[in-house]
């Protein structure tokens, strides 16, 4: 017997933005896979949280930063939906996993530009490949990018340009894939409030003002003004947008 619900596979889902998307896509009723690198029991809590709402949920541990573990990573994909599941498909891929980092251009190494190569870009192209004959007809692979990529932050070369990438190879996706009725989209935040980049706007009141104050809306986004976009993308009503680059910052740089 197979899942009546649709499941989804979020990577980096422990926390931040991709434990605000894993719960939000729960909420309307979808299951969830998240993976973790290394924070177990935070990825243990939102699976938990996501039971709590009558879904199946599992966690699996994925460094995307160790592009050899790949296959092995997949293959445990494929085992915990026939165990946990009895499904060999999923419905939604969710690339969110990322790290980030403040490296002004002159300072970058090659062990930087490989790491964020391997997790923002080349490890997302290739779990997409593979993982796509295990994605069912009608459904929905999303990257997530960076405003960055339109606008400029000084130190941000590196992974805007891998996100950069990650833009370019979601157009040329939504295209191959279309005719299975896939779509592929990117949504692209501005500046979060997360702990992500060594909760760097979390850090710094004077930084998060002025971030705040180049958006319309006059803020930083929170974890909660991204995943819900994720749960929309996912849903039926949002079929017919494929090949898009979506921004959710606020407004900002306009």
């Amino acid at each position: 017997m197979t899942s009546k619900n649709k499941i989804a596979l979020v990577t980096g889902g422990s926390r931040g933005l991709g434990k605000n998307m894993a719960l939000r896509l729960a909420e309307k009723g979808n299951d969830v896979i998240i993976t973790y690198q290394s924070q177990k029991q935070a990825a243990d809590e939102v699976v938990n949280e996501i039971e709590s709402m009558g879904r199946t949920a599992a966690a699996l541990q994925f460094d995307a930063a160790d592009f050899k573990s790949l296959d092995t990573f997949i293959s445990t994909v494929k085992e915990t939906l026939q165990s946990k599941w009895q499904n060999d498909k999923l419905d939604f891929l969710v690339n969110n996993a990322g790290i980030g980092a403040t490296i002004p251009f002159t300072q970058v190494t090659e062990e930087d530009f490989d790491k964020f190569l391997n997790i923002h870009f080349k490890s997302v192209y290739f779990l997409t490949q593979r993982l796509l004959p295990s994605v069912n007809d009608g459904g929905r692979i999303i990257n997530i990018s960076t405003g960055t990529t339109r606008f400029c932050v000084p130190g941000y070369s590196v992974y805007a340009s891998m996100k950069g990438a990650i833009e370019t190879f979601t157009k040329y996706l939504a295209k191959e894939v279309g005719a299975r009725g896939i779509t592929a989209n990117v949504v692209a935040p501005g500046p979060i409030e997360t702990d992500f980049n060594n909760a760097a706007i979390r850090n710094s009141p004077e930084r998060k003002a002025m971030m705040g104050a180049q958006t319309a809306l006059g803020r930083v986004g929170q974890a909660e003004d991204i995943g819900g976009i994720i749960a929309f993308l996912c849903s039926d009503d949002a079929g017919w947008i494929s090949g898009q680059r979506i921004e959710a910052s606020g407004g900002i740089s306009l």
